[in-house]
């Protein structure tokens, strides 16, 4: 295996070794755990994002609160996501992994629960927030633990396993959310995610060991972690991939948090359907991250996140003409968003893959930058569509639009794929060419 030194520069391209040593290799049975859990960490961003927009129409008038502000609770644990994983990845590639998930689990149970029991917006926004920083301990450690774990071409595969997961996540959390408003209020969302948080407590405890020993670990303490992120920042080909990753997601969440209000509102949908309508949607994640793992290794990554970009884009423009010339139709919204999505599924795995291999001297801290900037600028685009009114979609669609194309200009100008860089290589163990 290649092995990074405390000491090597984060920003170093080597190519990844296909085989680890024996003694780091799990065995199938704790592979699948590990996988398993990882999965299930990686889960809980989406769901708590999810699970509780059928009832924005009902948690409003509950609380008394607007679109714009209902919305802000979702920025709000974007935002948590942002700062949680900024800080929480690069101080693992110091301190380990296993601590700070078990930590960030037991966390999360405590301000989901404290989200169930707010008394108003305000409350239930900061609630949220620290809700979303415990949150994405989960998320930014699955993805570097997973990297510490396996290499080469399987790196890919694992990747795509974790982005079908967030495929299947956005399918379940809405059905999930819209059986719970069907018998309660939206308060037993949150105490369905303590119970979440409860059921990942046990998983790290019992399947997820120490995947970062002290040799492998960062020296010299926190700073030198977070240098290593400065080093990555200074990056031009990896942040163009990190650029990518986080004006798609704009996109994504644009219509995440808009969608509910377009469909359920302006199209006259039950809050039932409208989760039946979501869940096809994220099929088409489904459909792209199975897609994915079958032809990465014979396609190559930048390949696949190339006709991911354009899919987007595709999705975007085709949304934007339907309505600016056929008007608002529910078949036409309900199939460019599946194009939209589609897209979006292959870009995912991509970037996230590319963008840890290139970042394979702290594992951590790339993980942290791609999973910060995707949140952050999900957390910009999320409020946007309730601030430019709900009496149309266009509002949507334009701002999906703009981020699908702010994706490919990233993707032109700065990650350049035609370089093929972040490609799993399979190189002899030990071996570490760099690249330019």
């Amino acid at each position: 295996m290649v092995s990074p030194s405390p000491s090597s520069g984060a920003s170093s391209r080597a190519p990844v070794a296909v085989t680890s040593s024996p003694g780091s290799d799990p065995s199938r049975r704790s592979a699948i755990a590990l996988i398993a859990v990882l999965s299930a960490l990686t889960a809980v961003a989406p769901l708590a994002i999810d699970m509780y927009v059928p009832g924005f129409p009902e948690l409003g008038d509950s609380l008394g609160a607007g679109s714009s502000a209902v919305q802000l609770t979702m920025t709000a644990f974007l935002a948590g996501l942002v700062v949680g994983q900024l800080l929480i990845g690069p101080i693992s590639d110091g301190l380990g992994r296993r601590r700070l998930l078990t930590g960030g689990a037991i966390a999360f149970i405590v301000f989901s629960l404290a989200c169930a029991a707010a008394p108003n917006i305000a409350v239930l926004t900061g609630a949220r927030f620290l809700q979303g920083l415990a949150g994405a301990a989960g998320m930014v450690l699955a993805r570097a633990v997973l990297t510490d774990r396996f290499h080469g071409p399987e790196l890919p595969r694992y990747f795509a396993v974790l982005s079908q997961i967030m495929g299947v996540a956005p399918i379940a959390a809405p059905v999930i959310g819209g059986a719970l408003l069907a018998v309660s209020t939206w308060r037993a969302v949150f105490v369905a995610l303590a119970v979440l948080g409860a059921l990942l407590v046990l998983g790290v405890v019992r399947g997820v060991p120490e995947s970062l020993p002290p040799e492998r670990r960062h020296g010299g303490g926190v700073p030198s972690t977070f240098r290593a992120m400065g080093s990555l920042l200074a990056d031009r080909t990896f942040m163009g991939y990190v650029l990518v990753l986080a004006m798609v997601s704009a996109a994504l969440f644009a219509y995440v948090s808009g969608s509910s209000f377009v469909f359920e509102n302006l199209h006259g949908v039950s809050s039932t359907t409208y989760s039946l309508i979501f869940a096809s949607n994220a099929v088409g994640m489904l459909i792209s991250g199975a897609a994915f793992s079958q032809l990465a290794s014979r396609v190559g990554l930048n390949a696949l996140l190339t006709a991911g970009v354009v899919i987007t884009a595709l999705g975007a423009v085709a949304q934007v003409l339907l309505v600016s010339t056929a008007g608002e139709t529910l078949a036409g919204t309900w199939a460019t968003l599946f194009v939209t999505v589609l897209g979006i599924g292959l870009v995912i795995p991509s970037t996230m893959a590319i963008g840890q291999t290139l970042g394979r001297g702290a594992h951590g801290a790339a993980s942290a930058l791609l999973g910060g900037f995707q949140f952050f600028f999900g957390a910009l685009a999320s409020p946007l569509v309730g601030l430019f009114g709900e009496d149309s979609s266009l509002p949507m669609a334009v701002i999906m639009l703009i981020a699908a194309g702010a994706a490919g200009v990233a993707l032109v100008l700065l990650a350049r794929p035609w370089l093929g860089n972040g490609e799993p290589t399979a190189v002899e163990p030990g071996r570490a060419d760099r690249s330019s």
